[in-house]
Formats: C-alpha cells, sequence, structure tokens
C-alpha cells in the first residue's frame, strides 16, 4: 500500500536543522505538521519521557535558540515566538512520536519525514563520492593542467613585453 504524500518533501526538508552535529526539528514545526497544538506535543512528550533520551530529543540553549532565532527575519520582539528554549528531535526522536501521538495524519506525517531524513543522507553520501572523485580527478590529472597553466603564463609573460600599440608622435 503506498501512501500519496501529504506534504512535498521540501516542506519538510526546509524545516530540518543541524544542531549538536545532529539533523533536528523544532517542537514548533512538527505540531504544525501534525496539526496540533505545541503544547499537546510537549505535554505528550513529558508524559512518555523515558521514549525520549537525549539523542532523541533536547531542548535548545538560550545562545543555540538566539541564533535560530536571527535566521527567522520575520520574528520581532516581543512577538511570535515563545518564551522558553524549543524541543528539537532527531529522526529517532520523530520515529518515537509516531507511537505517542496517534493520529493518522501523525503516522503519515512521522512516514514523510523519515523518507526526508533518509533522502538527506542520501545526497550527503551521494556528495561525499562526488569529492573523492574530484580529488582523484585532480590528483591524476594536475601535471596535465600545469603544463596548460604554464603555457598560457608564458604566452601572457610574452604579450607583455611586446612594443606598445597605437599611432606615437614623431618630434
Amino acid at each position: 500500500m503506498t501512501l500519496s504524500p501529504l506534504l512535498p518533501t521540501e516542506i519538510i526538508e526546509n524545516r530540518i536543522y543541524v544542531f549538536r552535529g545532529q539533523k533536528v526539528m523544532l517542537d514548533r514545526d512538527l505540531a504544525r505538521l501534525y496539526e496540533v497544538e505545541i503544547r499537546f506535543l510537549n505535554q505528550a512528550v513529558r508524559r512518555n519521557i523515558d521514549r525520549f533520551p537525549p539523542n532523541f530529543c533536547f531542548q535548545l540553549t538560550d545562545d543555540e535558540w538566539k541564533m535560530l532565532r536571527s535566521q527567522f527575519v520575520i520574528l520581532k520582539p516581543g512577538r511570535g515566538g515563545k518564551g522558553f528554549c524549543p524541543l528539537v528531535f532527531t529522526e529517532h526522536g520523530i520515529a518515537m512520536l509516531s507511537g505517542v501521538l496517534k493520529s493518522k495524519r501523525a503516522i503519515a506525517i512521522n512516514i514523510q519525514i523519515i523518507n526526508a531524513f533518509i533522502a538527506l543522507r542520501n545526497m550527503a553520501i551521494e556528495h561525499s563520492d562526488l569529492r573523492l572523485r574530484v580529488d582523484f580527478l585532480e590528483k591524476q590529472y594536475d601535471a596535465q593542467f600545469k603544463i596548460v597553466f604554464d603555457a598560457l603564463r608564458q604566452t601572457i609573460d610574452n604579450d607583455s613585453k611586446k612594443s606598445e600599440i597605437g599611432f606615437r608622435e614623431k618630434k
């Protein structure tokens, strides 16, 4: 059985951040995606805190939250934000949320989110493969390109030694 996506993958990918070396999503973004109030999501987490160890879910520090908020241009002081730092969920924490939030939408959105994390991981692998291939080609063909650059430098140097172009006044 294939579920049709509820949301474009880009919407999910644009809400994935990196903190403490881990890809995470904010509690408020997850609440919007699940169409639940943020307090309901956080309450469900607190009631099941044993399911959310620090590598699944953690609270941002004041500095991390300030840094992230500075990227949200539309936020104004005193408006649009919570009075405390948000919880963030890793891929594993998001998977655990499906067991805590039992609505059909939460389960369907969780599947999409996990697929977005997998797609990002695959992209990272592809980029590292590409980087290795470029490094290999650079090492392999570096000597040949050196000859080309040396020839270009020599041509430029020879051209600059030629006489000036233009008319001269006879004295």
